[in-house]
């Protein structure tokens, strides 16, 4: 019978750390971005990053939580676009980031830890991914009205799975949730 280490292999490790990494910085930029949505008169898109930035530091929590079992002092590097501006220019850094995420980061990651047989990693690598898909549809929706001098018209609340980062807008979060099955009570509103 294979023993099972309790560390990731070296792939995954590297990959949960630079995810780690770049859904800790994602989670800083939106609060910043929040900042000055809120002071260009874009309340409700202010809303929207804070609950994004929400669900970024869930992924960051889900990724750092892989590697609770390592006892080493790293370097994490993770790229980020940088140059914070308008609120149109921040929702399109917003829309790169998690783009890059959905198309180029989380596929490779989530491959990886599958090929190693690392099915934590894989299964938070995974939820991120689904939710990152979410993210990129809100910001795109709120940079067309913004790009029209206009707030984002949100209907309802804005909903962040504690669990997996699932990100929903309405005026009550889905009965389950569709990442990670939590239930509608776990969802925090914002």
């Amino acid at each position: 019978m294979k023993s099972e280490s309790k560390s990731p292999k070296s792939m995954t490790k590297d990959a949960l750390m630079s995810a780690y990494g770049g859904e800790s910085m994602a989670h800083m930029r939106y609060l910043i971005f929040a900042e000055i949505a809120e002071r260009e008169g874009f309340p409700m898109v202010a809303r929207l990053f804070k609950a994004i930035a929400y669900s970024e530091q869930v992924h960051a929590r889900n990724h750092y939580d892989k590697l609770k079992d390592l006892d080493v002092d790293a370097k994490v590097v993770a790229g980020a676009p940088f140059g914070p501006g308008s609120t149109s220019k921040n929702l399109e850094l917003a829309i790169r980031g998690e783009e890059f995420e959905v198309d180029e980061m989380y596929p490779v990651y989530i491959e990886t830890a599958k090929f190693q047989g690392e099915k934590a990693a894989e299964r938070s690598f995974s939820w991120a991914y689904e939710a990152e898909k979410i993210h990129a549809k809100l910001y795109k929706e709120a940079k067309e009205y913004v790009d029209q001098g206009k707030d984002w018209p949100l209907e309802g609340d804005i909903w962040v799975c504690p669990i997996c980062g699932h990100t929903y807008v309405g005026k009550e979060p889905p009965d389950r949730c569709p990442i990670c099955n939590a239930p509608k009570s776990k969802y925090i509103k914002f």
